[in-house]
């Protein structure tokens, strides 16, 4: 394992550092460090597949990382308008398959998008929903996840 972990990282120019530390807890739980910041995660296996379902599973944070990542995006693309974004949110539905593997099936992402003063002309709002399709999370996920997201202006 240490020599393809060495072989991954030989094909970055820059030094590559790990972003998280995860520590096993037992009993399906882990304990996920953000490195950088110090933040922690705990995440269950879900109580549906022998876990408490007292954290999010890490299907959840799946889910969540695209979610976040929409909101994130449009906003920093919304910012370069001079449009703040404050106020919006996203709900996130994840749908597990009913057939094996165990795999996410689907992410319903609603988005609830509120702006400072009034709202963006037509061209601007189509430009940020092209976004929410093209987020990093979005492109890098399985192409067999369908990714549905609809959009509220408010």
């Amino acid at each position: 394992m240490k020599h393809l972990t060495t072989h991954i990282y030989e094909s970055y120019s820059q030094p590559v550092m790990p972003t998280i530390h995860i520590d096993y807890q037992g009993e399906l739980r882990t304990d996920c460090a953000h490195l950088q910041s110090g933040t922690h995660i705990l995440t269950d296996a879900p109580s549906d597949n022998q876990g408490r379902g007292e954290a999010f599973s890490p299907t959840d944070l799946v889910a969540n990382a695209l979610g976040a990542c929409i909101l994130t995006t449009m906003a920093i693309f919304a910012r370069r308008d001079g449009i703040e974004m404050n106020g919006s949110s996203a709900d996130v539905t994840k749908v597990m398959s009913s057939e094996p593997p165990r795999r996410i099936a689907r992410i319903d992402i609603a988005l609830t998008l509120r702006t400072t003063g009034s709202l963006p002309d037509e061209a601007t709002r189509m430009k940020l929903e092209r976004i929410a399709h093209t987020c990093p999370v979005a492109i890098s996920l399985h192409p067999d996840i369908e990714q549905a997201v609809t959009i509220q202006w408010e």
